[in-house]
């Protein structure tokens, strides 16, 4: 396989559908047209039709197939309705990202409220939830597919990120490893990615000396891109990781080993 900054290839993902929630996103946008230059073709979902018509446009553009399929993960209905277009133009869907989440910027517990606490859980466990009860029963019929949640290592250290999306992501990585054990009688395999700091536009507006800072506190000496996520993403989505389910991958530089 490729490095970190390069595309990785799996030649048997070539042909298959895959749905990617938060596919507007920099981790959702890259994993996205990995997964199209690896040959899948792609129902990129989200909030934003606009963003979302310029990742399908990207897409188009380096030769691969996608589509917008927005939706707001929160609601059953509208994943149940991206799901069945998505279906209809693209084929049986056995690749399912679940990248859509966020909220994790810190602020103290004592400022939490009783109405941010439910949407910052809500954004990212629930919508984890109801985007794999919306996908899943397909593939469990089918004995055949493939999932990847997102998690975070907020949810696997406590550290500095809000206090309900540390408890969400935690709580997204107990869900995808029980979900392994139901779903691996059926062929399903489902695994989960827990990134650290991954240079986004508002990291790249932080000072040189601010971003060397960050870098240095990982033991790999430097700070992620979204290609790490999206090259993870595609190995746990192949056949080379075929005897894998209900792992969490820390994609965080070595500050996390377990």
């Amino acid at each position: 396989m490729s490095s970190a900054r390069q595309q990785a290839t799996y030649p048997d993902l070539a042909g298959r559908v895959a749905f990617v929630t938060g596919g507007s996103g920099a981790l959702g946008a890259v994993t996205c047209r990995s997964l199209a230059k690896n040959g899948v073709r792609v129902a990129v979902s989200g909030r934003r039709q606009s963003a979302l018509d310029r990742v399908v446009r990207t897409i188009a553009t380096e030769g691969g197939v996608a589509i917008a399929c927005p939706a707001d993960c929160t609601n059953g209905d509208a994943l149940e309705s991206a799901r069945e277009r998505a279906t209809a133009e693209l084929g049986p869907i056995d690749i399912l990202v679940a990248f859509a989440g966020g909220g994790g910027e810190p602020f103290p517990f004592t400022m939490l409220t009783e109405e941010k606490w439910r949407a910052v859980v809500d954004a990212n466990l629930t919508a984890t939830f109801l985007t794999i009860r919306t996908f899943s029963p397909a593939m469990l019929e089918s004995k055949r597919g493939a999932i990847v949640t997102m998690a975070s290592s907020a949810g696997r250290l406590p550290g500095l990120a809000a206090v309900p999306y540390a408890a969400a992501k935690a709580g997204i990585v107990m869900l995808t490893g029980h979900l392994a054990r139901e779903f691996a009688a059926n062929g399903v395999r489902i695994n989960c990615i827990a990134p650290s700091s991954i240079k986004n536009e508002r990291m790249a507006n932080l000072p040189a000396e601010k971003l060397a800072e960050i870098a240095s506190s990982f033991p790999l000496g430097r700070i992620g891109v979204p290609a790490d996520v999206a090259n993870a993403a595609l190995f746990l989505a192949s056949e080379s990781a075929s005897w894998i389910t209900g792992v969490t991958l820390d994609i965080a530089g070595g500050r996390i080993i377990a």
